[in-house]
Parts: structure tokens; C-alpha cells; sequence
């Protein structure tokens, strides 16, 4: 039963983590040009989207791929971000 529980666990988290998409939330005030590196990445998610759309969503996971390490690269922005001390 607890296998059962933690395996369910981890699939939510990953469903989770699989939803997301990479948001804008560095200021542009504080730090121009992280926050425009962060708005080039929506951008790019963007146009990956519709390319997933346009041909069928089959790319062979490789645009999947690239949305997430979009993700990941909006993340790390994130961190460098609150790293200086300054949001």
C-alpha cells in the first residue's frame, strides 16, 4: 500500500512539473537583462507549441524535450535572479 502511495505521489509531481510553463516574473527594473533572457524563453515555448500543433504533436518527443529545458533554463534565470539578493 505505501508503494502504491509514494508511486502515486511521484506521478502527480511529475504531471505537475510537466504542466508548467515558463512565466515572466523577473523584474525588469531589478535585473533587464535576466528578465529579458526569461521573456525570449515564453517566446520560444510559444513558437514550439505551435510548431507541436501544426505538425500533429508528432516531433518524436524532441519538442517536448525542448520545452522542458526551456523550463529549466527559466528556473535556473529564477534562481541567478534571487541569488544577487534583488528580485
Amino acid at each position: 500500500m505505501r508503494k502504491l502511495a509514494a508511486t502515486v505521489s511521484i506521478l502527480a509531481f511529475c504531471i505537475v512539473i510537466a504542466a508548467q510553463e515558463p512565466v515572466v516574473n523577473i523584474s525588469k527594473r531589478v535585473h533587464p537583462n535576466l528578465a529579458t533572457a526569461q521573456e525570449l524563453i515564453v517566446e520560444a515555448n510559444r513558437y514550439i507549441v505551435t510548431a507541436q500543433q501544426d505538425n500533429r504533436y508528432d516531433m518524436k518527443g524532441h519538442a517536448e524535450k525542448a520545452r522542458q529545458l526551456l523550463l529549466e533554463a527559466d528556473q535556473e534565470l529564477r534562481a541567478a535572479a534571487m541569488a544577487t539578493g534583488r528580485r
